[in-house]
């Protein structure tokens, strides 16, 4: 079967529903002035890779000028470029080059706190009446302690004494990260400033930071606690409070005053995550944001009932929801690949799980190096970045793992710079790399390169409706997928065993595509035997019953 490029020609494509989106981690992702970091001019050098991907837009972690004690997520200026990624010309040169290629940016925006170095912190702490007082959350506490039991999500109390004002002032993460009180109007205005000065610059969206955290209680109560155990709180009052929801409701409202341009929101969950917490955040009637992560497939087993009822919750809901989008790595959560847990062919059911990810209704998310199946690094003591995985080492092990450096060939370095990079590489990334792999037919790049490529070309699998035909029994797992008169049939076989599949009645399929065999056209009728741990793309070719009532 032939597949074209991505049709952007076509009028009803909207590149944030119906394309895919790919996750570079900038310092990860390859380094073109040789300082052992990515930058900017690196990801330039490899937009053609992408191009050829076929991807629809790149999601870029945060790249503002930044002290770097949690990666960027610490920010000390929105306005500026951090030096280690280039300046702002090289910035304006990727979104150049991107938009030429008709690739889309997005940018990550972190809206709940700052760096403890950032110009409003430092104002905000010099006194108790400075005009930027009441940007961050203060607190005087009670009996001189803190005012309630909020934890941070590193470990210990959220609030930090300053004994130069005599009052706390919280953070949800590090203590160098001082959260922003969004009840201040003044604060929220200036974050206006720095959304319309970013998409004046051509940014295509932004990726909102732990949005559900933004607002908290305004009295500040306590959690209650979790089977009495002071440490495990039940998330009341610091998360997911009213006024986040209608911070949403006026970022999407100016938001929509630029052509073609989206907001997508990480909702910060425990496991095994929270799918209707997480589609309040998409609601469409109240317009919130365009695209909302779930992360409940990440937390959970590679089972096929689960995936069915997955794809069901969101399907049922789709009259309601702006959008699904499906995610199985991030720079948090680690690589999929190291979550298949007790299966020896760990990469043919990787395949499985992108053939999944494809085919259903939604935006699909590539974590950089997923599509050459990138595994999690292990990372000595000695060589960690990750301030989370130095204060928790050995229970934790951090996300240092799944942050290392793109494996782009076989040389020293794997291609990702001329010098030592600033995490560790796999030792067997001479296999796992971009070069290897598009010498071979069967890789997992030509694998992630044909899915998406089909799904690209088919407004069937980009956009069409979703409809269940095996749901998840004895381990089968398969849907239809239909728009006007297109339709395929997926069916994905979660056992390590074969399977025999009844098909739908007095149709004729070709199988398409197979991930072990990769495109094939083979003629299928009434049963198709899958073989352990495949995955199979029909399309009918021939439907008896249409043929006989014309």
């Amino acid at each position: 079967m032939s597949i074209s490029s991505i049709k952007h020609e076509d009028a009803d494509f909207v590149w944030w529903k119906h394309g895919v989106i790919y996750h570079i981690y900038p310092l990860s992702f390859c380094d073109a002035n040789a300082d052992g970091k990515g930058d900017l001019q690196g990801i330039i050098n490899k937009i053609y890779y992408l191009n050829d991907l076929g991807i629809t837009a790149i999601w870029l972690s945060p790249i503002y000028q930044s002290p770097q004690k949690d990666f960027g997520y610490d920010i000390s200026n929105y306005y500026e470029i951090d030096p280690i990624y280039g300046r702002m010309a090289d910035f304006d040169a990727l979104v150049a080059a991107c938009h030429q290629l008709n690739i889309r940016i997005i940018m990550d925006l972190v809206l709940n706190h700052t760096s403890d170095e950032h110009p409003w912190f430092i104002e905000s702490k010099s006194s108790r009446d400075n005009e930027k007082r009441d940007w961050y959350i203060w607190s005087d506490g009670l009996r001189r302690k803190p005012v309630n039991n909020w934890q941070n999500a590193f470990g210990g109390s959220a609030w930090v004494y300053h004994r130069d004002s005599a009052a706390y002032y919280m953070h949800s993460f590090l203590k160098e990260q001082p959260d922003l009180n969004w009840r201040c109007e003044a604060m929220a205005q200036e974050f206006v400033h720095i959304i319309d000065f970013w998409l004046e610059k051509g940014v295509d969206g932004f990726r909102l930071d732990v949005i559900n955290l933004v607002v908290k209680d305004k009295r500040l109560r306590s959690n209650p606690m979790f089977m009495f155990i002071p440490w495990f709180q039940t998330h009341v009052y610091n998360r997911n409070q009213r006024g986040a929801f209608k911070l949403i409701e006026q970022l999407r409202k100016h938001i929509d005053t630029y052509d073609h341009r989206m907001l997508i929101g990480e909702i910060y969950v425990l496991p095994p995550g929270n799918t209707k917490m997480v589609m309040k955040y998409v609601n469409k009637k109240k317009k919130r944001l365009h695209l909302a992560f779930d992360f409940s497939l990440v937390f959970r087993p590679f089972n096929a009932r689960i995936y069915y009822k997955y794809a069901n919750k969101w399907n049922k809901k789709g009259a309601k929801v702006e959008w699904a989008s499906h995610v199985f790595s991030n720079h948090d959560l680690g690589r999929n690949i190291n979550r298949i847990w007790f299966r020896r062919n760990k990469a043919e059911v990787a395949k499985l799980i992108a053939l999944f990810q494809f085919t259903l209704k939604g935006t699909p998310f590539v974590y950089y190096g997923e599509e050459i199946g990138m595994r999690n690094v292990k990372i000595r003591k000695q060589e960690l970045k990750d301030p989370l995985s130095k204060k928790l080492w050995p229970v934790y092990s951090g996300r240092d793992k799944c942050r290392t450096p793109m494996q782009w060939d076989e040389t020293p370095n794997a291609g990702f710079s001329m010098v030592q990079p600033w995490l560790p590489i796999d030792k067997n990334f001479k296999k796992l790399c971009v070069e290897a792999q598009l010498k071979s037919d069967d890789s997992m790049l030509q694998h992630y390169k044909f899915l998406i490529a089909l799904r690209n070309a088919q407004p069937a699998l980009n956009r069409g409706e979703w409809i269940p035909y095996i749901k998840g029994r004895d381990g089968i797992l398969a849907y239809h997928r239909r728009h006007l008169n297109d339709e395929f049939l997926i069916i994905i076989n979660f056992k390590a065993q074969q399977k025999l599949v009844i098909l739908p009645n007095i149709i004729i399929y070709k199988v398409i595509y197979s991930t072990i065999d990769g495109a094939v056209d083979s003629i299928c009728r009434n049963v198709i035997l899958m073989r352990k741990s495949e995955g199979v793309i029909l399309q009918p070719v021939f439907d008896f019953a249409n043929y006989a009532s014309e």
